[in-house]
């Protein structure tokens, strides 16, 4: 990225993050909140994962699969998935996923390069915040200014905020 401090977006205001990202599989402090790569997450021990539940989520790349973390999704506070480049949208999918098809209702997190343009349509696919780096994003959102568009042809893991906003549907007399 450009080596500004991420903001964490939640949909309608940037909040504190408590959560840190680590690479290395070893358990939390007591007071600590960490973001394991998958790998570090599956290298911990079962114990370790058990006795720290709320304080461990995980982090996935696009190319990860989602399958091997479904044994998991019970016990985990928080999913990152990764857009390490605009053009990278494999993320999107694995939000939806995660909330229409196996019911996943903890914090799902985009971090990575997020752009004011994918801002709405990634609360629609399922994502409850946002890890912001991007300084003309962070301004847009501060002044108020989310991009989106007010009618939609498909729906979607979020539902729409008015009956009439999907352009497809028709409505009774």
């Amino acid at each position: 990225m450009n080596g500004t401090q991420p903001k964490l977006w939640d949909g309608g205001a940037f909040r504190k993050n408590i959560w840190q990202k680590r690479e290395e599989a070893l358990a939390p402090a007591d007071d600590e909140h960490v973001i394991l790569p998958l790998a570090a997450y599956l290298e911990l021990k079962e114990n370790t994962r058990e006795g720290a539940t709320e304080q461990i989520g995980v982090e996935l790349q696009p190319g990860e699969a989602l399958d091997l973390l479904l044994p998991h999704l019970e016990r985990l506070p928080l999913v990152a998935l990764s857009f390490p480049a605009f053009a990278d949208g494999r993320s999107y999918s694995k939000a939806e996923l995660l909330r229409t098809r196996h019911g996943y209702r903890g914090e799902i997190r985009a971090t990575g390069d997020v752009l004011i343009d994918q801002v709405a349509h990634m609360f629609r696919v399922g994502f409850s915040t946002l890890e912001i780096v991007n300084p003309f994003t962070i301004s847009q959102l501060e002044a108020g200014k989310e991009a989106g568009i007010p009618l939609y042809y498909q729906p979607a893991a979020k539902a729409a905020a008015a009956p009439a906003s999907y352009a497809w549907r028709r409505i009774s007399a």
